[in-house]
């Protein structure tokens, strides 16, 4: 137990910033109070360990977890979702440890699936990877200072990443489901509660727009020539995955024209290829499959080994435009079930 004897914003800045803790902004002090209202939200024992985090192997217990969230500035009602998201972030094939030592400037995308985005204010329409919104703003900043204080992923002695990119401080979203063609993406992965996260470890979001085709092709192509380039993970790393978050318009033309979600990953499959000649001049350290190795030179070679490394889903508001995220590499993306008192699991 710390006590302040000046609790301003400004002793408590002063403090963490002299302790190393934080992600360098203001933050809201865990009082007593707020932790314990913070924890009468998701029910649960609050010392129960929801994930062993690395590479610090810190204790994710549900008290840990609200610490951060206050700290944040998240609302007791976004616990439940926090709760979801740690225990994603320690599944094994989500391999934290190795997304918080590559060099790759990789950051955990949360999206929030279901009833309880829209019931307490994420934004999943204009704007949703931008600013302006608490929920999103303050949920994925707690997945940070959780990444920060309970792994121990601090910038040079825990989380290697070069340079580092603005999505280490917040990358947070809602599925538009309301929008979607295909219903909940959380469904479509076998996840059958009400609501649901999705943890993905990529770069930040990759635009491309199309403005007129009605074409599902010519759309796709667009976000094939995106995925195609030899300055990303896949190049090398075939197991990797692409989160590709069609905006609705999108989404609306592509689902008009009879293709399903399944349907866009496989095309993507097929284009997102270079030829095999290229990737060898460019890549002498290697993931690839045998067969890939034994491809001529002027074969095309997929940059990812499965359609099911396409991940598809809704996200933004209006507008022809939609965006993708590369994959660090050696990680798999985590769907988690929400358990929320107010709607069951």
């Amino acid at each position: 137990m710390l006590e302040l004897v000046d609790e301003s914003p400004e002793s408590l800045y002063r403090l963490c910033e002299e302790r190393g803790w934080g992600d360098g902004l203001p933050l809201v002090a865990p009082t007593e109070d707020r932790v314990s209202e913070m924890l009468d939200t998701a029910g649960g024992d609050p010392d129960e360990v929801l994930a062993v985090l690395p590479p610090r192997s810190g204790l994710a217990t549900r008290r840990a977890v609200a610490v951060n969230a206050v700290m944040a500035g998240c609302l007791p009602q976004w616990m439940p979702v926090l709760v979801a998201a740690t225990r994603a972030l320690g599944r094994p094939e989500l391999n934290l440890r190795g997304v918080n030592a590559t060099t790759h400037p990789s950051a955990p995308l949360l999206v929030v699936h279901g009833p309880i985005a829209e019931r307490t204010g994420f934004n999943a329409g204009i704007g949703a990877f931008g600013p302006g919104v608490r929920a999103n703003a303050t949920v994925g900043r707690a997945v940070r200072l959780i990444l920060l204080h309970v792994a121990g992923a601090l910038p040079g002695s825990g989380d290697a990443s070069s340079q580092g990119q603005p999505a280490k401080y917040c990358y947070c979203v809602a599925e538009n489901i309301a929008q979607s063609p295909w219903g909940a993406y959380h469904h479509s992965v076998g996840v059958e509660s009400a609501s649901a996260v999705t943890i993905h470890c990529g770069e930040g979001p990759h635009n491309f727009h199309d403005m007129e085709s009605e074409e599902p092709r010519i759309i796709l192509d667009k976000a094939a020539s995106v995925c195609a380039t030899l300055g990303s993970n896949h190049g090398p790393i075939p197991e990797a995955e692409y989160f590709v978050c069609l905006g609705p318009e999108h989404a609306a033309t592509i689902a008009a024209a009879g293709w399903r979600r399944d349907d866009v990953a496989s095309y993507l499959f097929e284009r997102v290829r270079l030829p095999a000649g290229l990737l060898r001049t460019h890549f002498e350290s290697q993931l690839w499959r045998p067969w890939e190795l034994a491809l001529d030179d002027e074969a095309l070679q997929p940059l990812t080994e499965s359609p099911d490394h396409f991940k598809v889903v809704v996200v933004g508001g209006a507008g022809k435009q939609s965006c993708l995220s590369p994959s660090w590499g050696v990680t798999k993306s985590v769907t988690e079930p929400i358990d929320d008192p107010r709607e069951g699991r």
